[in-house]
């Protein structure tokens, strides 16, 4: 079975869908087949990787998910793209129950193939979110070390608990990162403590520290794994990866 993670922060500008693509990358180049799903009507997990958005979202038509995803120059490495139309926003946001349980089988079935499916969704508690949440076996939340960000996680994590209790059994907490962490700030010392010492184990060793390469990347099509595999970004996003393959 696929191991499916969705990629989930209500708060914009956190590193969610750098962290998507970035794992997503490092993941395929690790030798796994995985999909990466840009469920944010934004299309930045899309357009991030140098791929189009699709002109109709794929997960509100019937076609076969294999039949609308485009491979990407990383080996191993699909998306399946987001769409920019606001009509398809509207259409998988305002979704009643059904709809949002066909969505969500649409892309248990069509996700069966891969080893990994991340989905990386929009800053919202919303259907779209949720739908993700739905969706998915593991739920990973990168966190930005600042005060508001940590207010928006404990609303974050009621949403979480109450996708669990609809469906008992079928989704874990896969783990919190840290991102944009500069060591020479107090208060990301004092978020990062806050966090392990309430979380625990649930909070990943690894963090991602401020670096303009991971900022860059995208600009140019491609994670900063491609775009600069030195950097301090890339050997953080190669460490967060094989801290989720040894938690499986």
């Amino acid at each position: 079975m696929s191991r499916t993670l969705c990629i989930a922060n209500q708060k914009g500008g956190v590193g969610k869908t750098t962290t998507s693509i970035n794992l997503a990358s490092g993941l395929a180049t690790a030798g796994h087949s995985v999909l990466l799903v840009d469920m944010d009507p934004q299309c930045n997990a899309t357009s991030g990787l140098g791929l189009e958005p699709a002109k109709q979202h794929p997960l509100i038509t019937n076609t076969p998910i294999r039949h609308s995803v485009l491979a990407t120059d990383v080996e191993g490495l699909d998306v399946l793209p987001g769409s920019g139309s606001f009509r398809d926003a509207d259409t998988l946001a305002n979704s009643d129950q059904t709809a949002t349980e066909i969505v969500v089988e649409h892309l248990r079935s069509g996700a069966l193939i891969y080893d990994y499916v991340l989905i990386d969704c929009p800053p919202s508690l919303g259907t779209l979110t949720r739908a993700a949440l739905a969706a998915s076996n593991e739920v990973v939340l990168p966190i930005q070390c600042e005060y508001f960000a940590m207010e928006g996680l404990t609303q974050m994590i009621g949403v979480i608990k109450e996708v669990m209790l609809e469906r008992p059994g079928e989704l874990t907490f896969g783990g919190i990162v840290l991102t944009m962490y500069d060591e020479s700030l107090e208060l990301t010392a004092e978020v990062d403590a806050d966090l392990r010492q309430f979380f625990g184990e649930v909070v990943f060793d690894t963090v991602i520290p401020r670096d303009v390469h991971v900022a860059e990347a995208p600009s140019h099509g491609l994670s900063v794994l491609d775009y600069a595999p030195r950097c301090r970004g890339s050997r953080a996003y190669t460490e967060l990866c094989m801290e989720i393959l040894e938690r499986d």
